[in-house]
């Protein structure tokens, strides 16, 4: 399995996104403030690897705190989580593995601080653990929707590089195969960033799983010509009401899909469903760099002085969505019911 981020003895541990398929090269951060430059300049990415960085970043952060009680190094910790929370507004994941970070802390304020150290740290790697065993868990349920052979569709990376390992929509994939389906990926390239045609390629053919990469306007045509049988896509923030958030260009797949009559799957973990917002409207989306837009492998691609718009993600309307996959199970609409109804399976 692809390792996508893991605690060494020497730091945490990521493979360098920016540099793949080309370079498979490694960053080991040693602070929390190299943490948070690796999830700002996306040498990682996808919503739950996010939210397992953040986790390991606030562990890492409080093992390097030099606080003599418990009151110093919970305003450490506090620092800690504001450098780590500023870095990107739209994954869900990055605030609830902060959080979860922040309650472990809570419960542990009477113990010595080795103690408390240790603990976080052993917070951050169930984290990982976690994650992998629902990515598994979420492509078994998602198996069951993939159509027996043929094409699907996906959008941006939402593989073993998106997580901490297996992937959520692509382990939807990854399941169905293993489960005997013929299946041949059409892989979004997914402009600005590239992620499909430099990193949900690649994964998949190291795992030798038949893909074809197509450019992004060229979705329509695929469906029209009958290729595309199912489309599955990750999700980094999921409203109470099945809006979703995911890398731009999404809304236009889920509407093309729903025109051509192709089922439209969104699979992520719980963590990325915040039913504390209403609605898509309330999600911050985040703005980037015009220079990902105005230029590809370092070469200018635009005239000077253009006017660039370059948002991360937009926001598919929950009428568009076939079902949400999780590793608690299947949602349908109404997503307002049936969302909470798996929120109260882990109670």
């Amino acid at each position: 399995m692809i390792q996508t981020l893991e605690w060494t003895s020497s730091g945490v541990r990521f493979i360098d996104q920016t540099k793949l398929p080309t370079e498979e090269t490694y960053v080991t951060c040693t602070t929390h403030q190299q943490v948070a430059d690796v999830i700002r300049n996306m040498v990682v990415r996808g919503a739950p690897a996010i939210g397992v960085a953040a986790g390991m970043g606030v562990a890492l952060g409080i093992q390097n705190s030099e606080a003599s009680n418990v009151s110093a190094l919970e305003s450490d910790f506090n620092s800690i989580a504001e450098i780590i929370a500023a870095t990107r507004p739209t994954a869900v994941n990055l605030f609830w593995g902060i959080r979860r970070m922040r309650d472990k802390f809570d419960s542990l304020k009477c113990r010595p601080i080795p103690e408390i150290k240790a603990a976080l740290v052993e917070e951050a790697q169930r984290m990982h653990a976690e994650d992998i065993a629902a990515n598994q868990a979420m492509g078994r349920h998602g198996a069951t929707l993939m159509p027996e052979r043929g094409g699907v569709l996906t959008h941006c990376n939402a593989g073993a590089l998106a997580t901490a390992g297996y992937g959520t929509a692509l382990g939807v994939i990854r399941a169905a195969v293993e489960q005997g389906k013929k299946i041949h990926v059409y892989a979004d390239e997914t402009r600005p960033f590239l992620q499909g045609s430099r990193l949900t390629a690649w994964e998949l053919m190291k795992d030798g799983i038949p893909t074809t990469v197509i450019s992004d306007n060229m979705a329509g045509a695929m469906m029209k010509q009958g290729k595309i049988g199912a489309i599955v896509v990750g999700a980094d923030r999921i409203a109470a009401n099945g809006d979703v958030a995911n890398k731009i260009g999404t809304y236009t797949i889920a509407i093309l899909a729903k025109e051509h009559g192709i089922p439209f799957y969104v699979a992520a973990p719980f963590s990325t469903i915040d039913l504390a917002t209403p609605d898509g409207s309330k999600i911050p989306i985040e703005q980037r760099n015009s220079k990902e837009v105005t230029h590809i492998a370092g070469r200018q691609m635009v005239p000077d002085g253009v006017s660039i718009e370059n948002p991360a993600f937009d926001v598919t309307p929950a009428k568009y969505v076939s079902a949400i996959i999780t590793e608690r199970g299947i949602a349908r609409t109404p997503y307002e019911t049936s969302l909470r109804s798996l929120d109260r399976t882990d109670r």
